[in-house]
């Protein structure tokens, strides 16, 4: 007998990572701030890959743009550049334990980071804080913590007892 996934996780974990991303910080550190609906997507497009695919990613990012005030379609390009390569890798990237899946994140981030500056570029927006580029670091340190919590929540094993 198969448990069916708790359906209203997805949903929370996508608001609470916009959430995240509206959490106010010092001005000192803001630049590392982590990408928060990149991580909730990572999981799920590794984990979940029939329910979140590009179009999900794609939607997520247009309200990612709204909630954040960024550049209309900028999150929304990110987010699917990093589910289609995700895509292309899940089936190693599954079965990596929790810390080596952490590189591969990071390097994902740092991939993020670099279609964030030219998508800049190409528009005439102002160049990423030089801060910005060590995000991914932040990222990367966050997901094992991130993939445990989500993990945990998926399959139902944080029940009030």
């Amino acid at each position: 007998m198969t448990r069916a996934r708790p359906q209203w996780v997805l949903p929370v974990s996508i608001v609470v990572a916009l959430m995240l991303m509206l959490l106010p910080l010092p001005a000192s550190v803001q630049p590392l701030r982590p990408y928060w609906l990149a991580l909730v997507l990572a999981y799920w497009v590794i984990e979940d890959p029939d329910h979140v695919g590009l179009g999900l990613a794609f939607v997520i990012g247009l309200l990612g743009d709204l909630v954040t005030g960024s550049l209309f379609g900028e999150q929304a390009l990110r987010l699917v550049v990093m589910a289609y390569i995700l895509q292309r890798f899940r089936a190693r990237l599954r079965f990596f334990p929790v810390s080596q899946q952490a590189l591969a994140i990071g390097g994902l981030l740092l991939n993020d980071c670099i279609v964030t500056a030219a998508i800049h570029i190409a528009v005439g927006v102002a160049p990423l804080h030089p801060l910005r580029w060590a995000s991914p670091v932040t990222g990367m340190v966050l997901w094992p913590l991130a993939y445990v919590a989500l993990d945990s929540l998926r399959h139902g094993r944080w029940r009030a007892r």
